[in-house]
């Protein structure tokens, strides 16, 4: 009999868990997250904000949507994340459980627990599910690393940069103007 340590969960183990429980599921192991800070949902109801205007002013297609929203990267019952925010433009990849597949843009603020996890793990988890952008926000080293897996560029700005949003031509998030 496999030990606990052993043991690979899946979707329905993570739907079984207690109401108000927070955790992720990556390749069968359960990564369970603290309640974000108050600085952590400032950075994503303002980014939030700002994607979601830019979207509707230009009659986007694309479908933003805050954690908690459910990700489904692989076509298996073994991943399942929350990513910060989320930006699915295939309407096809979206049902009433969320997401199946990998959004076309995904930001994930950094938390002092979830530095390994969203600068290690996510990152090869959604490169290789097939993100085409990927933003990681840290408010403590005041850095935004934006990876276009599409071209495999990688920048890193600071907090008085303007970043280029690859998924939408013309499209730049200020980090110096947000209101935190």
């Amino acid at each position: 009999m496999a030990s606990e340590l052993e043991k690979i969960f899946t979707t329905s183990d993570i739907y079984a868990l207690p109401e108000g429980t927070r955790a992720e599921l990556i390749d069968g192991q359960i990564y369970y997250m603290a309640p974000p800070s108050r600085k952590h949902q400032a950075f994503v109801g303002e980014l939030y904000a700002i994607i979601h205007d830019y979207i509707r002013k230009n009659h986007g297609t694309c479908k933003i949507y805050p954690s908690p929203f459910a990700v489904f990267l692989n076509k298996d019952d073994k991943t399942y994340v929350e990513p910060d925010i989320s930006v699915i433009c295939n309407p096809d990849k979206l049902d009433d459980k969320g997401c199946n597949g990998s959004p076309d843009w995904i930001l994930e603020i950094v938390s002092p627990g979830s530095r390994r996890m969203d600068c290690y793990i996510k990152l090869f988890k959604y490169r290789s599910a097939g993100v085409r952008e990927y933003w990681v926000v840290d408010p403590d080293k005041n850095r935004i690393t934006a990876w276009d897996f599409v071209t495999d560029h990688t920048e890193e700005y600071t907090f008085q940069d303007s970043v280029a949003v690859n998924i939408y031509e013309g499209f730049f998030i200020d980090f110096s103007k947000l209101e935190l």
